[in-house]
This record gives C-alpha cells, sequence and structure tokens, in this order.
C-alpha cells in the first residue's frame, strides 16, 4: 500500500480575521482547557462585563472552532468527585495556538496604524 503524505496544516493566515467572539474563546482557552461556564466568565471578567455572552453564541462559536480545527472538545476530566459531570472541557489545538497568534499580531498592526494616525494615544514609532 503506497504511502500517504501527510497532510499539511493550513496556514494560519487564511483564517483571519477572527471574529470578535471567536478571538475571546481563543484567548480564554489560551492558558489551559477549561469548560464552557469558565469561559463566559472568564470573558466577562477580561472586559469588564463590556462583553456578556449567551451560552447559545458561547456554543454556536466553539462548535465552529471546532470543525475548523482550532479548538478540540476533551475527553479528560478533573476528578470527578470535584467536577459537575455535564462540562465540557475545551483546548486550543497547536493550529488555534498559532491562529490566536496571528490574528493577535493582526490587530497589533492595526492599533499601531491606528496610532500612528493619531487616532488613539501617543503613535509608536515604527
Amino acid at each position: 500500500m503506497p504511502s500517504r503524505k501527510p497532510k499539511p496544516e493550513p496556514d494560519p493566515a487564511s483564517f483571519l480575521p477572527l471574529t470578535p467572539v471567536a478571538f475571546e474563546v481563543m484567548l480564554s482557552l489560551a492558558p489551559g482547557s477549561v469548560h464552557g461556564y469558565a469561559i463566559l466568565q472568564d470573558i466577562e471578567e477580561r472586559t469588564d462585563g463590556r462583553t456578556s455572552l449567551h451560552a447559545g453564541t458561547l456554543y454556536r462559536a466553539i462548535a465552529r472552532l471546532v470543525e475548523g480545527g482550532l479548538v478540540e472538545e476533551l475527553d479528560e476530566r478533573p476528578d470527578p468527585a470535584l467536577d459537575d459531570a455535564r462540562r465540557r472541557y475545551y483546548a486550543l489545538t497547536s493550529l488555534g495556538r498559532r491562529v490566536a497568534a496571528a490574528e493577535t499580531e493582526r490587530l497589533a498592526e492595526r492599533v499601531a496604524t491606528a496610532r500612528s494616525r493619531r487616532l488613539t494615544g501617543r503613535p509608536r514609532p515604527v
């Protein structure tokens, strides 16, 4: 049987730009795996309440990220005695981490351009 070459991973730039919700979810997963409700809490806390997602919005975004190979649902769980069995845990894939990093760079470039055009704060040297 002929050997198959492994399929190369897509270019992270091909996923950009991310939606704001997708990026927020990925930021919540950057430190490590968490369950859906913890993602909701993290987003609300990090944005000082400016972004508050409904569960349906969150889980639709997670489903798209899983389908795209950027996030995976984990089979592993913390100690069942310390956890609710209904919780589903998620983590960034290696591709997801690279896509989130590429989106971070893209946004940083946009902010640098805005600053250089005196739209916000002091212009940064280029």
